[in-house]
């Protein structure tokens, strides 16, 4: 085996943060000065090298001389504490009416995982009745986890939901999650939102580009004119769903449950909150 030195391209300063999580979550659940193998600063340095490079864990169980469980463990744990602090849909469309932004935009994006055996009855569409792949996206072709997600107007991500399977679309994602009712409120507030095709007639404040439907002339001049502008306004909210996976090489491929990913977002978002100290 040829060890090697290595260079981590995160500031020292998120490190830190990290690790004042972990202590916090270590004091909490009462574990005792010196009864880990790592301190909070070490495990925070896994956690990193993790979602930053996407480092196997049993090469990271390896680098920092724990086990393998122990590795796992550790990984989690930390998970879990970061996306306990990422804001609520609420609250995130609270800050930006206090921050007088005129709309948000929404969008969902797949998360791609390993192949999962689990199956489901399809109960809608020409081919309901037959037997699916739950975790399987027809539309992107691939294994993953559906999450919606908030961006301000410049793109920079506000808000991640929790996992839906990937053979669920947008819509009813939004839906099932609570999220049209919310921004249906904020909309009453003079907070509305931009969204693609495939979020038509989600809801009043909900705006969707003006669709042609079969058997009917082509859309008006004013149509036109108005998707054109939607649709640069709303191709900003592309930014948010790049910024985290290209920040944070573990999303382009969750090799953990896939019932983790929506927690495994919320952490990331936390991560590049803190990276950008919330100017946003």
């Amino acid at each position: 085996m040829i060890t090697h030195g290595a260079t981590l391209d995160v500031a020292r300063e998120l490190a830190l943060y990290v690790g004042t999580v972990l202590r916090a979550e270590r004091h909490r659940r009462g574990t005792r000065r010196g009864a880990r193998a790592l301190t909070p600063y070490r495990q925070a340095l896994l956690v990193l090298r993790w979602f930053r490079d996407a480092t196997p864990v049993h090469r990271l169980a390896t680098d920092h001389q724990v086990s393998l469980a122990t590795a796992y463990r550790y990984l989690h744990e930390a998970i879990t504490a970061l996306a306990a602090l990422a804001p609520d849909l609420h609250q995130a469309l609270q800050q930006r009416r206090a921050a007088g932004d005129t709309h948000v935009i929404l969008d969902g994006t797949l998360i791609p995982t390993t192949r999962i055996a689990a199956t489901t009855i399809k109960t809608k569409g020409t081919n309901r009745g037959t037997t699916v792949h739950l975790w399987y996206s027809g539309k992107h072709r691939s294994f993953g986890g559906n999450i919606q997600f908030l961006a301000n107007a410049e793109g920079f991500p506000l808000w991640v939901s929790p996992v839906l399977p990937g053979s669920r679309n947008d819509l009813s994602a939004a839906r099932d999650l609570g999220i049209v009712g919310a921004l249906t409120a904020a909309a009453a507030a003079g907070l509305r939102t931009l969204a693609d095709r495939a979020y038509h007639s989600a809801g009043i404040g909900i705006l969707t580009p003006f669709k042609k439907a079969a058997g009917q002339p082509p859309l008006a001049t004013d149509h036109h004119s108005y998707n054109l502008l939607h649709s640069q306004l709303r191709c900003l909210g592309e930014r948010a769903a790049a910024m985290l996976k290209t920040r944070w090489s573990a999303l382009r491929r969750i090799t953990l449950c896939p019932k983790r990913i929506g927690t495994i977002v919320q952490a990331a978002l936390v991560l590049t909150h803190h990276e950008h100290h919330g100017r946003y």
